[in-house]
């Protein structure tokens, strides 16, 4: 027996003894590096770095994968994670369009997903799928009550015309007309598109009180410039998706005065004492900002940061029924997801449940204006 084997025996023989403890709980984390959405997924896989080595005593392996904003592409990937890899869950994308193309897979091959993006499914097709975004929803409520205070009567829509913008038109056209808020006209535009002239000279034209821009990352800059350079002096507000620094980077001066909601990781510092999340915003913050610089925070990366919370919490409950790599270990993960009960993150509070794989309430939404190039709290 040569000594190689020998150590091969002697390291097989202490794997099988420690059982569980030596398992490994793989994770499938599909993000556009590249493609228009690449500005909120490189935080996210940047944030994935500063995950921990293990959880539960469990090794962590972390396979990251480049959706190029692309949903084929993502498809595609998480094909490959679930058969060849055999991953414990999914966690992917930012955006929105391949999120809900994944929602299939994950289904249909029993694996958890947990989008970083508020993707929206048909009723009782998310069995599978958590979300760490605030529903659109949520957030729509958040600028809704804004809306009102600053006296807006009517507003106008410019949004993706793909799974993002229409879930924002469904979610947030029925709260506006509840509050008595004049919803309309109603233009769309890709996420690929250089130029929404067409757009906005017909919502110029139509002057309502206020915008809501619904795109995502540096995207979001482009609509709202072209708002500013052919003349509307109305109120300007984005979506969630576009908190983040590429915003003020691209649009400059043209997005001073802006709104834009957000959860509360971005605004850490800004929280009140009495906010349920600033203890854990600010631990996102100072770990994030370390590794990369400050002003580096980004609403993506801290959906990443959350999920290794929640992780965190389930892992230990899923392991109590089977062990990593199985079908029975993503089902008791699933299940687990469901039970872990509030928890506290840097975007809030979570609670998901049987009936809902939300979790968010409608307080959680925090509103922001760009101020001399930076996000200030809304009072």
């Amino acid at each position: 027996m040569t000594r190689y084997t020998l150590k091969a025996i002697v390291a097989a023989t202490a794997i099988a003894a420690s059982g569980a403890a030596m398992a490994q709980i793989t994770i499938g984390v599909i993000a556009p590096m590249t493609g228009p959405a690449s500005g909120l997924g490189i935080p996210a896989g940047n944030q994935a770095k500063l995950w921990p080595k293990e959880i539960a005593g469990q090794k962590l392996n972390v396979i990251v994968l480049d959706d190029a904003t692309d949903p084929t592409q993502g498809v595609q990937h998480a094909k490959k994670l679930v058969t060849a890899d055999k991953v414990d869950v999914l966690m992917s994308s930012v955006a929105t369009p391949v999120a809900a193309a994944m929602a299939q897979v994950a289904e249909e091959s029993a694996t958890p997903q947990i989008a970083w993006s508020p993707v929206a499914v048909p009723a009782g097709k998310d069995k599978w799928l958590f979300r760490m975004p605030q529903s659109n929803a949520v957030m729509g409520h958040a600028i809704i009550e804004h809306m009102k205070k600053q006296g807006v009567k009517s507003v106008g829509f410019l949004g993706y015309s793909d799974a993002y913008g229409e879930t924002w038109l469904n979610d947030f056209r029925p709260q506006a007309e509840k509050a008595g808020i004049k919803f309309g006209p109603v233009e769309r535009f890709a996420r690929a598109d250089t130029s929404v002239t067409g757009q906005v000279l017909k919502l110029v034209s139509a002057n309502p009180d206020a915008m809501l821009v619904v795109a995502s990352g540096s995207g979001a800059a482009m609509p709202q410039m072209a708002l500013v350079e052919r003349g509307y002096k109305g109120k300007i507000y984005q979506t969630h998706a576009a908190a983040t620094r590429d915003l003020m980077r691209v649009g400059g001066k043209s997005v001073e005065g802006g709104f834009v909601v957000s959860g509360p990781a971005v605004l850490a510092e800004q929280l009140p004492d009495s906010h349920p999340a600033r203890g854990e915003a600010i631990k996102f913050v100072q770990q994030y900002e370390k590794a990369y610089g400050p002003g580096s925070r980004n609403q993506f990366a801290g959906h990443a940061y959350d999920s290794i919370i929640v992780m965190e919490k389930a892992v230990p409950i899923a392991l109590k029924t089977a062990k990593p790599g199985t079908p029975e270990f993503r089902a008791a993960l699933r299940d687990a997801f469901e039970k872990i009960g509030k928890t506290t993150l840097a975007h809030g509070v979570l609670n998901w449940t049987a009936q809902d794989h939300w979790g968010y309430t409608d307080d959680t939404g925090v509103m922001m204006r760009v101020t001399g190039g930076e996000f200030k709290v809304e009072k």
